[in-house]
């Protein structure tokens, strides 16, 4: 699956209609950002599972200012509409495979039960 084009008319609803999404914020002008793409590519045909989408922080600099990424490339991963982490910087295929990993495996209990919490307790 090919990573999806992401702006502010798409974001919130791809984040709301997906159980894992894993976002790419970049720019144009950005050299790591194209030599991190063919890796972002390898691993969206790898996970069919998870959304995987590009955002250009040109573009939508509101939405990369509300999730505070301030260098780029950076990945930023979701889990039930949850930011769970995030990694700035170029990655090999190695690397990137092992973070999908690690979120993947991430637990998410915790979370939901404080969520749940607040929710049972009008805040």
């Amino acid at each position: 699956m090919q990573p999806i084009l992401m702006s502010r008319e798409n974001f919130k609803q791809l984040v709301e209609s997906s159980d894992f999404v894993i976002v790419d914020f970049w720019a144009e002008w950005c050299e790591p950002c194209k030599r991190f793409d063919a890796v972002y590519a390898q691993a969206a045909a790898q996970y069919p599972d998870i959304v995987f989408g590009k955002l250009d922080v040109d573009a939508s600099p509101e939405i990369a200012r509300q999730l505070d990424v301030k260098q780029i490339p950076c990945v930023v991963a979701i889990r039930d509409q949850v930011i769970i982490d995030g990694q700035v910087g170029e990655m090999t295929t190695a690397e990137f495979d092992t973070l999908i990993r690690k979120w993947r495996a991430f637990d998410l209990d915790a979370i939901r039960a404080h969520f749940d919490q607040q929710a049972r307790l009008g805040g």
